[in-house]
């Protein structure tokens, strides 16, 4: 079971990059926020009919619970938008390792601190250095795609503004 839910999370990263490439293709074309709103509102028409046939029934309980977990729809939100930003300007390859350190950090700290009701994982030496290891492997991945770009003269569209 616990490969299967590996290979469905890899499975996810796989439609991640795939989806953030697309998106920055389109948002050259329709702009940033044309993109992110038609992903979000696909996603609602799609989620809409999931929730209707698949749902267990307690839509209305988001008014019982604690406001601050409704903010997780603003983290999405600007993680999307970020996103859609980010590619065209410096490709799909180096927002992924950098959004993949900024959820490493950021999960580093949930699972110290045990916030959010999770499961109190405590920091130590081999997590980061794995964070410092993915800092430094960063710089070659972006560094790379420029050079790629300028040596080819290859127009990616990735420095425009």
């Amino acid at each position: 079971m616990i490969f299967f839910i590996l290979f469905l999370s890899i499975f996810g990263g796989v439609l991640l990059s795939t989806q953030s490439s697309i998106n920055g293709a389109f948002s050259r074309h329709a702009g940033t926020f044309e993109s992110a709103f038609l992903t979000f509102f696909t996603g609602m028409l799609i989620m809409f009919i999931v929730v209707l046939f698949f749902g267990s029934g307690h839509l209305l309980e988001i008014v019982n619970v604690p406001k601050w977990q409704l903010s997780g729809v603003w983290f999405g939100v600007g993680y999307l938008f970020l996103t859609i930003a980010a590619v065209p300007k410096i490709g799909v390859t180096a927002t992924n390792i950098a959004t993949v350190i900024g959820q490493l950090l950021m999960s580093l700290f949930i699972d110290h601190f045990g916030w959010f009701n999770g499961t109190q994982v405590p920091m130590n030496l081999k997590r980061m250095i794995a964070v410092v290891l993915m800092l430094i492997a960063l710089h070659p991945i972006y560094a790379g795609t420029n050079k790629t770009e300028q040596v080819a003269g290859i127009d990616t569209g990735m420095n425009r503004q």
